[in-house]
């Protein structure tokens, strides 16, 4: 790789001048302006981003916009994987500051108003509440620094990057598990367990993708659907009445341990199972069989590339950068799951 000295050189100009026309400082002439580029284009030149970060200080700061991780495992691997990036990229200069939430509308407005007079030069969150993400979106843009979203995408005009799984894909794809089932009857419930079931968009769109895959294969017949909606933590709506006749269980998110540990209590067996996220209460019963499918998001993967993402963007200046990057689709089932983890 051709250094400052050399192109020096070959322009017969000093370092320091060929510094300064680098780094856009100013107090040279258009003769040596052109002269360097031409050196730089035909040669190629990558400034050593290390050793100048630690040699201006420069701290690039980004906020870290998210549910609060207790008692909530899901969002406590996202933080993980974001607090991983920031130490592996923080000695080039990044630093994370966190805004925290509870899970719920009135947190999150509260915490958004604390973001909105905070200065940094980038910005990490998941749209989880619809329509109050769109009311923060719509304010945050005067900011004008990169945005990158994480779990849930959101329809809107403001330029962000996307990291996180195809919602109705992956709502399709549960669809398709559903369909292996081999009853003549097959009578398909799908449980919506949430605190927000009408403010998260991600969760709605996984119920349409489900929908869509019957709708698309109408060569799948016998197929009847019915839905339950019950707000976490009120779970002791669950009845028995609810299940009566039922052959699969579509739960579209990471609360699928709660059907399966009633189901256990009340000793009914020979339900097919799909839910999210590999949280231990759903390992559990995945293993013992109760849980057939669990979809895996990757929520750590989802954090550290969030931050990745913001990297690349704040401190390498890259601008070819993919706006969209979909998590696979992993189907975990207990003969997988081993392989998988150390995957």
């Amino acid at each position: 790789m051709i250094t400052i000295k050399k192109i020096a050189e070959l322009a017969n100009v000093s370092p320091g001048t060929v510094d300064r026309i680098i780094h856009n400082r100013g107090q040279v002439s258009q003769e040596n302006i052109d002269k360097v580029n031409a050196i730089i284009k035909k040669h190629g030149f990558k400034r050593n981003i290390f050793a100048s970060n630690l040699a201006s200080n420069k701290k690039s700061r980004i906020a870290v916009f998210l549910p609060k991780p207790e008692k909530l495992e899901y969002w406590e691997s996202q933080l993980t994987g974001v607090k991983k990036a920031g130490e592996e990229f923080g000695k080039f200069g990044i630093e994370l500051y966190y805004f925290l939430y509870d899970f719920d509308s009135e947190s999150f407005q509260a915490m958004f108003s604390k973001l909105l007079d905070f200065e940094c030069e980038g910005l990490l969150f998941s749209p989880i509440f619809h329509e109050e993400s769109l009311l923060f979106l719509e304010q945050y843009k005067n900011k004008n620094t990169p945005v990158v979203m994480i779990d849930s995408d959101i329809n809107n005009d403001i330029s962000h990057f996307y990291i996180g799984q195809d919602a109705f894909k992956s709502g399709y794809l549960a669809g398709r598990l559903i369909s292996f089932a081999v009853k003549n009857e097959r009578n398909v419930l799908i449980v919506k367990i949430a605190k927000e079931i009408d403010s998260t968009s991600v969760y709605l769109q996984r119920i349409k993708g489900f929908y869509t895959f019957f709708e698309e294969h109408s060569e799948l017949t016998n197929f009847n659907f019915s839905e339950i909606t019950v707000k976490d933590p009120d779970v002791n709506q669950l009845t028995l009445e609810m299940f009566k006749n039922i052959s699969s269980i579509f739960i579209p998110n990471s609360r699928a341990y709660i059907v399966a540990q009633f189901l256990e209590q009340q000793n009914i067996k020979g339900i097919r199972i799909i839910g999210y996220d590999l949280l231990k209460e759903n390992i559990t019963y995945l293993n013992s069989g109760i849980i057939d499918f669990l979809i895996n998001q990757k929520p750590e993967e989802q954090g550290y590339t969030g931050i990745s993402y913001l990297y690349k963007k704040i401190i390498l200046h890259e601008k070819n950068i993919n706006p969209t990057h979909f998590i696979p689709l992993d189907i975990i089932v207990k003969e997988n799951y081993t392989t998988s983890l150390n995957k």
